[in-house]
């Protein structure tokens, strides 16, 4: 019983972190229709950012608390990858928005490819890690929970109480509502349809540069491939919960994290990843909507 709450804590803190990729890409669908497979690039150079953030502080200011640390790590990484999909969204996707369904498809994988070989050779193909930022574990009840994964879960449900909020309870939450239902009569409305959707690539990149942090304080260790695997877990987990489902991606993401926990406790760890797409498919054989989503309806 020990070794599945405790594989049952592993899985939900990898799940929070595929989880807060996952809502980047259900945001983008769910307002223009696009899966943008750039995003797991971006998660990832949010990630190196940390990293030079965090090098660089640990050489000016050594005896900064690893709060302040993390925090400003964060804080930077959330600018800086803003900035990379508010641009990559203005000059790649948004001239392709009216073209057919493919192109924007094709642009994106290319900006992935683009992201990623722009790490390599600005920061090399080796593994980066760095030393442990936290290093506490606590045993309760025989289960041993680092303060990593705690910092982790914390960190996921108070973002993800913030952006509820915002989707809720807002002018601009409203906005991407309406242009989610119809983007044209949402602009004959007077909604800045360009402004939200530029707006929706930023929300998405804070959050993939807040799960690109945890990632590196978590494993310690980042390299310029690390788009791929976790992008495309974080895309599943999106598919499974439900695309366009922001409910949906957290919900995605922590099953996707429990499947590769207990497959890997209980069976081979070399299969995790077909177990969590096996999963994939029978739920969308059943619900092909996914769990939390809504069937799509065609505009006639």
């Amino acid at each position: 019983m020990e070794y599945f709450v405790q594989q049952l804590v592993n899985g939900l803190t990898l799940g929070s972190i595929y989880g807060l990729i996952a809502i980047g890409y259900t945001m983008v669908y769910g307002i223009i229709g696009m899966i943008n497979f750039a995003h797991g690039d971006i998660f990832m150079i949010g990630a190196f950012i940390a990293l030079i953030v965090f090098l660089f502080l640990v050489s000016v200011f050594a005896s900064v608390s690893v709060v302040l640390f993390l925090l400003i790590m964060m804080i930077v990484a959330m600018l800086l990858t803003s900035f990379y999909s508010w641009t990559i969204e203005k000059v790649a996707y948004r001239p392709l928005r009216g073209s057919f369904r493919l192109a924007p498809l094709i642009t994106a994988i290319g900006m992935s490819i683009v992201l990623s070989n722009f790490v390599q050779v600005t920061q090399g193909p080796r593994n980066k890690p760095i030393p442990p930022m936290i290093s506490t574990v606590y045993n309760v009840l025989g289960i041993s929970i680092s303060a990593k994964q705690i910092v982790i879960v914390v960190v996921t449900a108070a973002l993800l109480t913030i952006f509820w909020y915002l989707v809720n309870k807002t002018a601009l939450g409203r906005a991407q509502r309406a242009c989610e239902q119809d983007r044209k009569m949402a602009a004959l409305l007077g909604v800045d349809v360009d402004r939200t959707i530029s707006i929706t690539f930023i929300m998405g990149a804070s959050l993939a540069a807040v799960a690109g942090t945890l990632y590196l304080m978590y494993y310690g260790v980042v390299v310029f491939s690390d788009g791929f695997v976790p992008g495309v877990k974080a895309f599943t987990a999106a598919v499974l919960g439900g695309i366009g489902s922001i409910p949906g991606a957290v919900l995605g993401g922590l099953l996707i994290g429990l499947i590769e926990g207990m497959w890997s406790a209980y069976f081979s760890i070399d299969y995790k990843d077909v177990a969590a797409f096996s999963i994939l498919a029978i739920v969308l054989i059943f619900l092909p909507s996914g769990i939390l989503g809504r069937p799509e309806v065609e505009k006639v």
